[in-house]
């Protein structure tokens, strides 16, 4: 009897070992660098499993004994894997690739929506981008429109201008929906360090204003001046008289060439005919737009003109301002003029 408990103690120690030995094997693999010989790149679909990832790499050839390394994952409670686009590289074992899906470290990508362009602009530049997943047929679909506030529905003007980082498989909604709650946090907090005495009734006044400046002048230096130089016309109820907003209100009929036909066509962004500010904004703008047209410089210009080199020369009153038209409108107008900062 004592042999043969004896015999079974041996036994059981060397199942025990057997197991330990095999758990430390499995351990061993799992931590082994995966057979590669340049890195790949790995996409997560929105809503993809650690199962049919697995059944992905093995088909490349990246992993082995896909089922085995299921049991790990779901052992060690790693199953729930984050959508992207991720590098995978020599050197590194399923262990380092399991932690790298779960935490979400995808491959970072960039796009910017710059200042002066329209929302459908920005929509454009979305789709265009094949990582972002498109889901908006348009800036009126309710799903993008129904995030707007009610009385300002309009999406223009509203997706603040920046550099947004985003993952492989994100979603145009998503990214504009980032744009947007970026410009109500900017926008309210210059709202609440605004000048004194400006006359916009609510912040979407001032986001209009900005668009304006945005699309007036692209040197930075002369944000605040043309800020100032509106805010003065409004506060004296003059037309602020300015070309882009002209420009926008014509839409696509609009071909390059600005007539003085177009400066008399009625429509609602005509501000050489209404008196105010046009009922939206008409351009993205970034934070130094919105700045100005918070905190515009002071002064007593009225007016401004294209010098051609991408500056304004500004005028107090109407008479400066012809003799300002006149040198560099018409009697010294540069070969090279531009309207704009060259880049």
């Amino acid at each position: 009897m004592k042999r043969l408990l004896k015999l079974l103690l041996i036994v059981a120690v060397l199942v025990i070992a057997s197991g330990a030995y095999s758990v430390w094997q499995f351990n061993l693999w799992l931590h082994k660098p995966l057979a590669l010989e340049s890195e790949v790149i790995l996409q997560v679909e929105r809503g993809s499993t650690i199962t049919k990832t697995l059944i992905n790499l093995a088909n490349q050839g990246v992993v082995s004994y896909p089922k085995a390394l299921l049991v790990y994952s779901k052992i060690t409670k790693q199953t729930a894997i984050k959508q992207g686009e991720y590098r995978i590289t020599p050197g590194m074992s399923w262990v380092d690739v399991n932690q790298m899906l779960i935490s979400g470290n995808a491959i970072d990508h960039q796009l910017t929506l710059i200042e002066g362009w329209r929302a459908a602009d920005a929509l454009q530049a979305l789709h265009d981008n094949p990582r972002v997943v498109r889901t908006l047929d348009s800036l009126l679909d309710p799903s993008l429109v129904n995030q707007l506030p009610a009385e300002h529905a309009n999406p223009e003007g509203w997706f603040f201008a920046d550099t947004y980082h985003f993952r492989s498989g994100d979603t145009d909604l998503a990214i504009l929906l980032r744009a947007y709650n970026k410009m109500q946090t900017t926008l309210q907090q210059l709202w609440q360090q605004r000048s004194a005495g400006l006359p916009y009734d609510s912040p979407y006044q001032a986001l209009i204003m900005a668009s304006i400046v945005e699309k007036e002048t692209g040197l930075a230096s002369e944000r605040a001046q043309i800020a100032g130089v509106f805010v003065r016309r409004l506060q004296k109820n003059m037309r602020l008289q300015t070309d882009p907003t002209v420009i926008y209100g014509l839409g696509d009929s609009y071909q390059g060439n600005l007539t003085r036909a177009h400066l008399s066509q009625p429509t609602d962004y005509n501000t050489y005919m209404i008196r105010g500010l046009p009922p939206t904004p008409i351009a993205l703008v970034g934070y130094e737009s919105l700045a100005a047209a918070m905190q515009p410089a002071e002064g007593d210009a009225l007016y401004f003109v294209a010098k051609g080199d991408g500056s304004h020369q500004f005028s107090a009153t109407l008479a400066e301002h012809n003799r300002a038209v006149r040198q560099y409108q018409i009697l010294n107008r540069r070969d090279d003029y531009q309207s704009a900062p060259k880049q």
